[in-house]
């Protein structure tokens, strides 16, 4: 998307939504009575709102199993690697072969923590979280299943380069939750201040 098509798209939070998207931030899981409780919005505003902005796709809610060592301990390991594809392969292309992906459990739901279709020196590339129960582990899957896989959707002499790094330890997830810092016990900590929860400009 151009910079002009991103600024005409724009739209700003009110402070209301504001407040209420904060709340959320804290407590996804929150009531709108509980949110307009916490936020001094009315119970009304407060279900209008959170509606527009979930019809919209500002406001979208996820649940993250901790699958790690730190969580239910499957996955020990984790990589971050990147796909980097020849000229030729365009944004739309890959686009079309991911909704062709089958709604139900595949290798990429099960290894890949999260993915991002990235540009590299004018090329396109696929970045990939990727999970495994040993460092040799995840090299063996990302040869014998991901790199096959990635070949059979995207054309045989798609792939150009692949390149990989070990991840040690997340640290942050979608601005706000800070991982070793201000969560506990599955939310964000209540002593942490609402000045340090960004909602954008």
């Amino acid at each position: 998307m151009h910079d002009s098509a991103r600024t005409s798209a724009m739209r700003e939070l009110d402070e209301q939504e504001r407040l209420i998207v904060r709340h959320l931030i804290r407590d996804p899981r929150e009531s709108d009575n509980g949110v307009g409780e916490a936020t001094g919005v009315n119970v009304r505003t407060v279900a209008r709102k959170r509606q527009r902005l979930e019809q919209a796709g500002i406001l979208s809610y996820y649940t993250h199993l901790d699958l790690s060592s730190s969580g239910t301990g499957q996955f020990q390991s984790r990589h971050l690697y990147i796909v980097k594809f020849r000229i030729g392969i365009t944004y739309k292309q890959l686009l079309e072969d991911i909704k062709r992906e089958p709604s139900v459990r595949s290798i990429y739901t099960e290894i890949i923590f999260e993915s991002h279709i990235c540009e590299i020196d004018g090329k396109l590339a696929m970045l990939f979280f990727i999970d495994g129960a040993s460092e040799t582990d995840i090299v063996q899957t990302v040869q014998e299943k991901l790199i096959p896989s990635l070949l059979r959707n995207h054309g045989e002499n798609s792939i150009e380069e692949v390149s990989t790094m070990r991840i040690l330890s997340p640290v942050r997830f979608m601005r706000n939750y800070v991982l070793p810092v201000n969560i506990e016990d599955g939310y964000i900590k209540k002593d942490w201040p609402d000045e340090a929860i960004y909602v954008g400009r």
